[in-house]
């Protein structure tokens, strides 16, 4: 998905947000912006976003000289979705379909997002959003698909998003793949996140992408990651970032997100706030 004027502003919410976890200097803060709003008019029109996302948050870390400054809100985040994890679980045990279930507690997971700008309670909403019908619900597909897979690559997005993926990734019921992101950017999951969040006792594996930017821009990615990415039989790609970076890719990708924007919900075809379970190439 190609950039929208739209994003702009985005980028500058995004840069205000890490300034002030990192800072209470607003002196500083205007600084950040500043070296951010100066990038803007260099910024190729057909990139991106999280390639334009990767560009940003690399200046906002050489100003900050901060590596990693969501740290204290996504270890806040594991801890609220662990806190859940028993009664998720207990949803799907009693659930008449088990899998799509627990599909829509990853997708309801994906709430827990600091890229938009939008606020959220995770105890509060995750309900909420599991009783939504998704938008686009290709889970017929997505069981076909899951049936013949033999190799499961499984895209993670954010830090306590995470723990949700892990309840999706145990009702798979077959060896799959976790990815993470190459370095701290935004309240991504990372390899640190990710075993917080129990996924290195669910997942047969832990793996990162490579990249830098806040999604899987493949040109960005690791020769390791690109190898897996281009054999597996699966593809499952949680997030707006995800989303941005894929949605054009010709290989087999299931797409699970909350649809957080406009820009994104006319992209994909839905309405602003709806859930998504959207496959490509099956």
């Amino acid at each position: 998905m190609k950039i929208y004027l739209d994003c702009l502003p985005c980028f500058l919410k995004q840069t205000i947000q890490a300034g002030r976890l990192v800072s209470e200097d607003e002196g500083l803060i205007r600084n950040i912006v500043n070296e951010v709003a100066a990038l803007i008019p260099y910024l190729p029109e057909n990139s991106t976003p999280p390639e334009i996302g990767e560009k940003i948050h690399r200046r906002i870390r050489e100003v900050t000289g901060l590596n990693d400054p969501y740290s204290a809100v996504k270890q806040q985040n594991i801890e609220e979705a662990l806190h859940l994890y028993p009664d998720m679980k207990e949803l799907v045990r009693k659930s008449s379909d088990p899998l799509f279930t627990a599909v829509k507690i990853a997708i309801a997971g994906n709430i827990i997002d600091f890229g938009t700008g939008t606020e959220f309670d995770i105890a509060s909403d995750i309900h909420k959003i599991i009783e939504q019908e998704p938008g686009i619900n290709n889970i017929e597909p997505f069981k076909e698909t899951l049936k013949q897979a033999e190799s499961i690559l499984y895209l993670g997005d954010n830090a306590g998003e995470s723990v949700f993926d892990r309840i999706l990734i145990e009702e798979l019921k077959k060896p799959v793949t976790y990815v993470v992101r190459g370095i701290p950017v935004l309240n991504d999951a990372t390899y640190e996140d990710a075993v917080a969040s129990g996924l290195d006792e669910s997942a047969a594996e832990i793996i990162s992408s490579g990249t830098t930017a806040p999604g899987t821009v493949l040109p960005l990615c690791s020769d390791n990651f690109l190898e897996r990415f281009n054999k597996a039989d699966m593809i499952i790609s949680k997030g707006q970032g995800n989303y941005e970076g894929l949605s054009e890719v010709d290989r087999p990708v299931f797409f699970l997100l909350k649809a957080k924007c406009s820009v994104i919900a006319q992209d994909i075809g839905v309405n602003e706030g709806d859930t998504v379970l959207k496959g490509i190439n099956f």
